[in-house]
């Protein structure tokens, strides 16, 4: 499997990050390159977690400090037997 990484939502569910997906993440959005423990963080312990359009969750967390300023994280990820990270990116607003 390209499980890279795994981290555990407030649900209780594993949220796999793959190779392959973070190699998505970091092509769309390079300033995302020095923040993976930030996603993770942001899936463990959310601020808020939204629901999507469909099946998909939303984290959000505000920071301080990221390698751009103050932003908020977003992490949009699925639950179910095998949940997994879609896409992440930063926002100010």
């Amino acid at each position: 499997m390209d499980t890279m990484r795994v981290a555990i939502s407030k649900n209780g569910i594993s949220i796999r990050l793959t190779h392959k997906q973070w190699a998505h993440i970091v092509d769309s959005h390079d300033y995302m390159a020095e923040n993976l423990d930030m996603v993770l963080e942001s899936v463990e312990n959310p601020d808020y977690i939204l629901r999507g359009w469909t099946d998909e969750l939303i984290a959000l967390k505000y920071y301080e400090r990221t390698t751009l300023s103050e932003k908020y994280m977003v992490v949009v990820y699925k639950e179910g037997s095998e949940g997994f990270v879609i896409t992440a990116f930063m926002t100010s607003k």
